[in-house]
């Protein structure tokens, strides 16, 4: 059909994707070879694999509603949203279940905002939001898993173990902000009283310990150009997914 959004043409593949064309097609492979395009019974769907990625992308990056992300790529509401619900679970990052001796990692919980509040609560944003702790590698700043949501007032050192991200990563070293008092994890040096004064090697190290940490800051700022991830309105499992995949994405762009 003339005048819709087609992965054929590869000026529409880096707006909504973030990737280049080349990125693209190593992801689609990816797709097809863990089983995300299987013959079905019934009708075909409406859509090669490569354009419904485009679309579950597009839907990711703009967070338009379907009624107005449909028509562009020449298909109804309805088959629209088949689409996200059947590829976006394929679409999901699959942590990391092993890691090198001397990997270290880095983890912090972020706030999106959902409107599904069966899911979420008011958090320190004012919003109903979910909790999602994300775990970056310190070398290749690439996110290696990312936690089940929880309520959005779920405090980062309770959601660390509740989220499954302790789980994740066994004994590997991590380090985290002052929100993780208590968890094992390598965190700054804290006064434990406000007139103690800290000697020098302690500040030198929680500055080194900022400068580190800030590569996760960083992560977040670039997946949440992903606007999906700044007012989240699907409901379930729907968040989750969302940020799984926009993880793998973020991956792929990262990793070149």
């Amino acid at each position: 059909m003339a005048g819709v959004i087609t992965a054929s043409e590869p000026s529409w593949t880096a707006p909504f994707t973030g990737l280049s064309p080349r990125q693209s097609g190593k992801l689609v492979t990816a797709l097809r070879r863990e089983g995300a395009d299987p013959v079905r019974k019934g009708p075909p769907w409406s859509l090669p694999l490569e354009d419904r990625v485009l679309l579950v992308a597009a839907y990711w990056r703009t967070n338009l509603t379907l009624r107005q992300l449909a028509p562009p790529f020449g298909v109804s509401k309805s088959a629209a949203d088949r689409i996200i619900d059947n590829l976006a679970p394929s679409l999901a990052l699959q942590q990391r279940k092993r890691f090198r001796k001397d990997t270290v990692l880095i983890v912090d919980g972020t706030l999106i905002p959902t409107r599904d509040h069966q899911v979420a609560e008011q958090s320190k944003n004012y919003r109903y939001s979910t909790n999602h702790q994300v775990i970056i590698d310190a070398d290749t700043r690439l996110v290696i898993a990312v936690g089940r949501p929880l309520p959005g007032n779920r405090n980062d050192c309770k959601a660390w173990e509740d989220s499954g991200a302790k789980a994740a990563v066994g004994r590997t070293t991590v380090i985290a902000d002052g929100g993780y008092r208590g968890t094992g994890l390598v965190i700054p040096h804290y006064r434990r009283h406000k007139d103690e004064e800290s000697p020098s090697w302690k500040e030198e190290h929680n500055a080194s310990h900022r400068r580190v940490r800030a590569r996760i800051e960083h992560a977040f700022a670039r997946m949440k150009g992903w606007k999906i991830l700044r007012d989240c309105r699907l409901r379930g499992d729907g968040v989750h997914h969302a940020m799984l995949s926009v993880a793998r994405l973020h991956n792929l762009a990262l990793a070149g």
